[in-house]
């Protein structure tokens, strides 16, 4: 890849990659910075990269920089960090859009990863299972239990109501 290329990734991709993290993270500092972490990996191996493979290589790289600095936040504390992780209510978003957000952040960290990135980012199953190391069948498997938890989570009344 050369610089042309890297300017072409930074343009296309650095707003998919920092939404995703973000939704993981909900933090948007964290999101910056480590979407900043993930474009300078990318060019310390730019000349290694084929730029079709950036896509893939920058969720990757990102996704790993994010659970490493979330096992280091659980391990060790990061108390300014406290403040922004508390969710408050947006006006903006309607009552099915809580529910859906309350129930994606009740699924593990794995299933919550895979039905974002199929759903909201709509990579296919191979791009899944490259981004996050698993194999294709266990993708499918962790996006399955995904919806079918978050289907018996909208429908019960007392978090609907």
């Amino acid at each position: 890849m050369n610089r042309v290329e890297y300017n072409r990734t930074v343009d296309a991709f650095s707003d998919d990659v920092y939404r995703f993290i973000y939704k993981m993270c909900r933090s948007k500092e964290m999101a910056e910075d480590i979407v900043q972490d993930s474009y300078m990996k990318l060019w310390e191996d730019v000349s290694q990269i084929d730029y079709g493979k950036a896509k893939a290589f920058l969720f990757s790289t990102s996704y790993h920089r994010m659970i490493d600095v979330l096992r280091r936040e659980n391990k060790y504390g990061d108390i300014e960090a406290v403040g922004d992780r508390v969710e408050v209510a947006s006006p903006g978003y309607t009552g099915l859009q809580e529910v859906l957000e309350f129930a994606l952040a009740k699924l593990p960290s794995i299933q919550k990863t895979v039905v974002l990135l199929r759903d909201y980012e709509a990579y296919s199953y191979h791009e899944i299972a490259e981004i996050t190391g698993l194999n294709e069948s266990q993708v499918k498997v962790y996006i399955f239990r995904a919806r079918a938890f978050m289907k018996e989570f909208i429908r019960r009344p007392d978090v609907v109501v």
